[in-house]
């Protein structure tokens, strides 16, 4: 039996195992489409259909749905009108039931991309009330969205086998190999060229680094390209992690004054390593650190927060140093809608927007965003 990673109770009778046939309508947050069902036992209700895409008529099964709930969710288990942008996945073990480690295995690579764009926009339009032209690019560094990831956690079935889990569950799929997956060396140390200088950083145990092999480079081009930063200017960089944004940015203002902020103790660490003496490290709560210390002006800030987003109090105090600008790395398009939207209140305008393909073959879009003073 399936254990769900979000167990709760049941709001009326299971629909588990259904099938109902739907037209595919846009796609959504979360690696998924949206659909309704027409029949007389769906009565209209939401559907939330992985392994489709916009514009197909597909038979869906119930994974998850009782009669309480507002919506459903389903995967998509037979074709019956298939979009031109449907390929066959590369991985024997993306599919319905199967690994849950991917999402669009099933779309071509331009169409991943374009929907990833679709994805960011809504968000922005729905949660910050902005109009956007967005654009998801590629990164150098993947073979046709395969082999990219430098960071991969395997689980292991009794046997020895190397297994992946499936989607919203414990239970384990075999997995000899993860197209995904980059091999990558043991070494404890990573070497970044940008902006025609190079760094390289320790990272040790769980500390936090991109796991495309494009990733750092593309990221800290384009947070120096929008921030400009000058000789002389203070910076603040928020979510530090072992240093990467703030090793490029004590480069660029020379004499000026570089503050790093990592809640993570032993990304702290490294970071104090990595780092020149003249960059400040605090290991703290990025909130907390804000409300008790660095209470003065900073010319700019980056912040680069984990999935969440910064959330008010972190944006409330980061507009109080009077930042002119301020780059925004974001790993979820919803959590940074809703803190474009608080910098908004305080009249902080999203000036340009870049979007990477960080992720290719899930769901997931790195975002880095320019706010700036209205």
């Amino acid at each position: 039996m399936t254990r769900r990673t979000r167990a709760r109770a049941a709001r009326g009778a299971s629909h588990v195992g259904e099938r109902h046939v739907v037209e595919v309508g846009a796609v959504a947050h979360g690696g998924h489409c949206v659909a309704r069902l027409a029949d007389e036992s769906g009565g209209g209700r939401v559907v939330f259909v992985r392994h489709a895409l916009p514009g197909e008529r597909v038979e869906v099964e119930v994974t998850e749905g009782t009669d309480g709930d507002t919506f459903w969710r389903a995967d998509a288990v037979a074709v019956l009108s298939a979009s031109p942008d449907r390929v066959q996945a590369p991985c024997p073990v993306a599919g319905p039931g199967l690994c849950g480690g991917c999402d669009f295995q099933h779309v071509a690579l331009t169409r991943q991309r374009a929907l990833k764009a679709e994805v960011v926009a809504e968000q922005l339009r729905r949660l910050a009330g902005l109009s956007v032209d967005v654009t998801v690019e590629a990164v150098p560094g993947d073979v046709d969205g395969l082999r990219w990831r430098t960071r991969t956690r395997l689980a292991h079935l009794p046997d020895g086998r190397t297994a992946m889990r499936k989607h919203r569950s414990h239970d384990l799929v075999p997995v000899d190999d993860c197209l995904i997956a980059l091999p990558s060396s043991s070494s404890p140390s990573e070497s970044v060229s940008a902006a025609g200088r190079s760094h390289t950083f320790q990272v040790t145990g769980d500390g936090f680094w991109q796991v495309h092999p494009g990733a750092p480079r593309v990221l800290v081009e384009t947070v120096l390209a929008m921030l400009r930063p000058e000789p002389g200017e203070r910076v603040l960089d928020l979510y530090a992690g072992v240093g990467l944004f703030s090793a490029f940015l004590a480069d660029a203002v020379g004499a000026g004054r570089v503050v790093a902020v990592e809640g993570h103790p032993g990304a702290a660490r490294d970071a104090a390593s990595n780092l020149p003496c003249g960059v400040r490290v605090l290991q703290g709560d990025v909130a907390r650190v804000l409300a008790s210390t660095l209470d003065e002006p900073f010319d700019l800030v980056v912040l680069d927060p984990p999935r969440e987003g910064a959330r008010k109090a972190v944006v409330d105090r980061v507009v109080d140093r009077s930042p002119r600008a301020v780059a925004y790395v974001a790993c979820d398009p919803a959590a940074l809608a809703r803190d474009v939207a608080t910098f908004a209140a305080h009249g902080y305008r999203l000036d340009e927007l870049r979007a990477f393909d960080l992720f290719p073959m899930t769901h997931h879009v790195e975002c880095v965003a320019l706010l700036t003073r209205s």
